[in-house]
């Protein structure tokens, strides 16, 4: 092991009762699978259960659930040339040797920002595929849909206008403001199709409002797709109120 470091609301100090850890601990080799993170991961405490991150993207990250006190851990295991590429600066907690100390000082941390060019060319398939899933009477699907765009698109978008680094929607009750905030609980639809058509055309109008305000003129806009899929959304609406 070459050290270890803490990231998240430790370094922002906002940590609460209900935070989790998140440590990064580099090694000089990749620790094998998930038999290697167990073994590191049971020498910090009383590991009640663990399992890696493939659902989120990230084979790298062994989460915890510790007893004594009860507490989540997260745990990404990198070696030294993998902690050059980071979304923040960590706090060092152990690092004998300076390495990690020296990555930092030589390195910049980039976080990552929404690619405006990316959500257009997605945006209006979506609101058509959700718009078909109304139709169809599989509510569930269109309420998850519109989950996905509020995580994925909508709080992202406004958390960039209002100059908050861009993370989904964790503490977006928090840091967004009051209209903001008024214009994302206008999304969450109850089990009921009117609902749900309301709630996917506010998804819309927000996602217009906000692309006119945050979109360079070089990204290339989906027009056609928009128009027909808004009015093909309209459609569905009309039937299902």
């Amino acid at each position: 092991m070459i050290g270890l470091a803490v990231a998240g609301s430790w370094i922002t100090n906002e940590l609460d009762p209900y935070s989790d850890l998140d440590l990064i601990l580099v090694t000089r080799e990749q620790v094998a699978g998930k038999p290697g993170m167990l073994a590191y991961a049971g020498r910090f405490g009383q590991l009640l259960n663990a399992f890696t991150g493939e659902h989120v993207g990230e084979p790298r990250l062994l989460i915890c659930l510790y007893d004594d006190p009860l507490l989540h851990v997260d745990i990404k295991f990198l070696t030294l040339p993998e902690f050059h590429a980071r979304i923040e600066d960590p706090h060092l907690l152990l690092d004998p040797e300076g390495a990690l100390a020296a990555v930092i000082t030589a390195t910049t941390a980039v976080w990552p920002y929404p690619d405006y060019q990316w959500l257009e060319d997605r945006f209006w398939t979506w609101v058509h595929y959700l718009a078909a899933k109304l139709g169809r009477g599989e509510y569930f699907e269109a309420l998850d849909g519109i989950g996905f765009l509020r995580a994925r698109v909508l709080a992202p978008l406004m958390q960039v206008r209002n100059g908050i680094h861009p993370k989904a929607l964790r503490k977006v009750e928090k840091e967004l403001p009051a209209a903001d905030m008024d214009d994302l609980i206008a999304t969450v639809a109850d089990y009921d199709p009117a609902a749900i058509s309301e709630a996917l055309l506010h998804c819309v109008r927000i996602y217009s409002a906000l692309r006119a305000q945050l979109f360079p003129a070089d990204i290339q806009l989906h027009t056609a797709t928009e128009q027909r899929s808004v009015a093909y959304l309209q459609q569905v609406s009309a039937q299902v109120q």
